[in-house]
């Protein structure tokens, strides 16, 4: 799986995929090292994201993307999906990655 994606959208979709198959490094790798991922109740940030993910599995939970409005400014991106609300950043290698998510609990 990809590290990153040409636009916001296809971040939505490639999050989804991982969360889907539950690959946890394939979710931690669409992140910025830096980024944080929050839900209710708990966040993580960098590395921990990983780990992050698993708890939420554990739980039998998954993200559905479904970006309702993708409002972008040069290399940053506000997603407003059903399940997260989310900011977004194009790096230097053109691919775009997380850097805030916050998953809404069901």
């Amino acid at each position: 799986m990809r590290t990153g994606a040409r636009s916001p959208e296809e971040l939505e979709t490639l999050l989804e995929d991982a969360f889907v198959i539950r690959d946890g490094a394939a979710v931690a790798a669409l992140f910025e090292p830096d980024a944080v991922i929050a839900d209710g109740s708990t966040s993580a940030r960098g590395e921990s994201v990983e780990r992050f993910v698993a708890r939420r599995w554990a739980l039998d939970l998954t993200y559905l993307g479904n970006p309702r409005r993708v409002v972008q400014a040069r290399d940053t991106a506000l997603i407003v999906a059903d399940g997260a609300v989310s900011v977004v950043h194009r790096a230097c290698d053109a691919r775009w990655r997380y850097a805030i998510t916050l998953l809404h609990d069901p």
